[in-house]
């Protein structure tokens, strides 16, 4: 069925002229388009009007599990009667299995799957197979092997009513298809049995089972069931089950595989031992043998992705399978935040790479394990045919890729943060003619500008004003500056290069009186989502931070950015960062940045021109349809952080208590509570609540769980 976008908004602002654009540029067969658009443009609202339009199946890739969240949430808003699908690593908590020869120290894996997340990732695998209509929001998590889809599809098994077949063979089939038998603790990937009648939980189902009913020989009758109450939701003709896990494998096959499993570790442990490494060939020989007899007797092991290549039949070094395998030839790709996605896709395959090495050459791993592996960049644009990336500040590959003619994807080395906006012409970007005056970084092709420009927000509001200071006098500055704005119930950001210059400013500006937090990359997570609440719900004013204030932070309140030594020319004060950084402050009316620097460097420069360019734009649009700015409203998220109690552990409704330091409490019962919150936080999508919550249970395990700092996270109080 075609793609239905259900939304009481229309296009308004640049969003219309750049859906058009794009539209006819993914018509036209290009492979790479640009979306640059600025900060409360709409950009979420312009991909869904692409993929109405363009009408085919979508894959809308982001850099973390978070973010994917939040665009799940609301490409199903968009889409309810279509396939969206929702799929990342689907592990709680995942320590890879690595070796340190330094120090003869082995770490082996560890990990914890999330359930919910493993049922959305076999609804996702499901509906590409089954559905043309099927939009899948997914992390890099994506590039990742996954199980043959063609072995998947084969495996699939449809019944309708009136077939042939007898009860028991219908379980045997069931089996497998890797569904394991209870009759008491019924739940997904599990059937029971009771007489003649068969009730199966699909893995990909969350309250909805499958109950069939036989008369004889014969399939008299197959329901669709609550999985609680049993009670019959609906009558149907026939249904299609899915295998009950990812790595779905015909015996025959695993089979096959372990006779080449053999003769690779035949072939391994000869070479150890020629190279005179025979503890290395013993502890290869020892682990392998044991895995295959996993496998012989139990149908897995642990690990049993190592082996990857053996189990679907692969030539060594070939690509392993994906999830954009599922996906048919013609499928449209958007990479959200592509400045950061696209790098981060490019670097997993060698520190996979890297890792994997070590645990070879000592013997922990068959070399076949390094074929067990993300995509190779170049295999990953091989794989993908047309593409567009959406960003405020889109980097060097977007802006090069991004021409008309371009046949062949240009894997550009430089990073996208050295090059940015100010080398456009050393990249060969053209500014468009008089006939697109709508795009000042459009190539130049008449009617298929690739690079499209999405200024005007619907909001009215504009970018912020840029103030120049000279570096001189910034502390004391910055203090009154920031006093003005608590003043007036606004907020401000600030932002230093380094940690421990971001601690000490914090220290020094509370002693001015201002209510001021840090935030850096070794505050935990979750007490950075806290942070952030406590600086919108005004427990404080100023926050100061190096590079976490960039993308992705939605703070309406703030309306002051300060940079300080915004000349220091590099990664953190390149045009992507600067551009990034004021952009904080555009979700406010009284929006301001002020950049303390000495000289004004090419990427200063760059802010400077882009700002003054998209506010006259902005301006020019306000005014001839009558906008008046207003500020963006938004709800104050609920804190992660929960109260720590003094003493004990408390069983209530509402609240779990556990001992500060030195205090008597029974680990054994805090560590079963954490983790069913845990769990409990991973299905509500809430990552970060999880993560602190697996982070505490392992202190705990370790022994070193004091929980006095930061606050233990407990069941929130409703």
């Amino acid at each position: 069925m075609p793609f239905e976008l259900s939304s009481d908004y229309r296009p308004s602002g640049d969003q219309h002229q750049a859906i058009e654009k794009l539209v006819r540029s993914l018509d036209a067969g290009n492979g790479h388009q640009t979306l640059l658009g600025v900060t409360g443009s709409g950009k979420t609202f312009t991909m869904a009007n692409l993929i109405q339009r363009v009408n085919k199946p979508t894959l809308i890739m982001s850099h973390n599990k978070t973010l994917a969240a939040q665009l799940y949430s609301e490409f199903r808003n968009f889409f309810p009667n279509n396939a969206v699908e929702y799929f990342v690593s689907y592990f709680d908590y995942y320590q890879p299995e690595a070796y340190i020869p330094r120090s003869d120290t082995y770490i082996e894996k560890d990990s914890s799957i999330n359930d919910e997340i493993e049922r959305l990732r076999l609804s996702t695998m499901g509906s590409l197979l089954t559905r043309d209509d099927t939009i899948v929001i997914a992390s890099v998590s994506c590039i990742y092997g996954l199980g043959s889809p063609d072995d998947y599809q084969n495996m699939m098994y449809p019944l309708r009513v009136g077939d042939t077949i007898g009860r028991d063979p219908f379980l045997v089939q069931l089996c497998d298809l890797m569904f394991e038998r209870n009759d008491i603790a019924f739940g997904r990937g599990k059937f029971r049995v009771r007489g003649d009648v068969v009730e199966v939980h699909p893995a990909y189902l969350e309250q909805t089972a499958v109950r069939v009913e036989f008369f004889g020989d014969e399939v008299e009758r197959i329901s669709a069931i609550d999985s609680l109450t049993g009670t019959v939701m609906e009558r149907v003709d026939d249904y299609i089950f899915f295998p009950a896990k990812q790595f779905a494998t015909p015996a025959d096959k695993l089979k096959r595989a372990m006779q080449t499993i053999q003769q690779e570790l035949t072939a391994r442990v000869e070479t150890l031992e020629s190279q005179k490494k025979l503890l290395e060939a013993q502890r290869i020989k020892m682990r392998t043998d044991y895995d295959l007899e996993m496998m012989r007797e139990m149908g897995f092991c642990q690990g049993i992705e190592n082996y990857s290549r053996h189990i679907t039949g692969r030539e060594p070094g070939a690509r392993p399978y994906t999830l954009l395998d599922f996906f048919p030839k013609d499928y449209l790709l958007l990479v959200d935040e592509s400045h950061v996605t696209i790098p981060q896709i490019g670097g997993m395959y060698e520190g996979d790479k890297s890792r994997k090495t070590v645990l070879v050459d000592h013997g922990f791993r068959l070399p076949s394990a390094l074929d067990n592996r993300p995509l190779k960049f170049s295999e990953f644009m091989q794989m993908t045919g047309q593409r567009v990336y959406v960003s405020a500040t889109p980097g060097a590959f977007e802006l090069v890729n991004s021409r008309p003619d371009n046949k062949k994807f240009i894997d550009v080395k430089t990073r996208p943060e050295q090059v940015g906006y100010v080398n456009r012409k050393k990249l060969g970007i053209k500014a468009s003619g008089a006939d697109d005056p709508l795009d000042s970084f459009a190539v130049s092709k008449p009617g298929f500008p690739l690079v499209v420009e999405q200024i005007i927000r619907p909001t009215g509001l504009l970018d912020p004003l840029i103030h120049l200071r000279e570096l001189k006098g910034q502390i004391d500055e910055t203090i009154e500056l920031c006093r003005q704005r608590v003043a007036r119930g606004e907020r401000a950001l600030v932002t230093t290069l380094t940690k421990k210059t971001a601690e000490d400013l914090s220290e020094y500006l509370q002693k001015t009186g201002l209510k001021v937090r840090y935030i850096h990359a070794d505050i935990d997570t979750v007490e950075r989502v806290e942070i952030l609440r406590q600086l919108r719900a005004g427990s404080c004013d100023v926050l100061v931070g190096i590079n976490l204030l960039r993308e992705g932070l939605d703070l309406p309140e703030v309306s002051l950015v300060c940079i300080l030594d915004a000349d220091k020319e590099g990664f953190l004060r390149n045009d992507t960062s600067l551009i990034q950084t004021a952009g904080r402050a555009a979700r406010h009316v009284n929006g301001e940045c002020y950049l303390f620097c000495d000289t004004v460097t090419d990427s200063i420069q760059a802010l400077l021109n882009i700002t003054a360019k998209r506010r006259e734009k902005q301006l020019a649009h306000n005014e001839a349809h009558g906008i008046t700015p207003r500020s963006v409203v938004r709800g104050i998220q609920e804190s992660l952080q929960m109260e720590t109690p003094k003493y004990g552990v408390e069983d209530d409704e509402n609240t779990a208590r556990v001992a500060e330091d030195g205090g008597v409490y029974d680990a054994d019962a805090v560590m079963a509570q954490l983790e069913k919150q845990m769990r409990e936080a991973s299905a509500k999508l809430e990552f970060e609540l999880a993560a602190h919550l697996r982070d505490q249970i392992k202190a705990l395990k370790e022994g070193t769980g004091s929980l006095a700092a930061p606050p233990l996270p407990v069941k929130r109080k409703r």
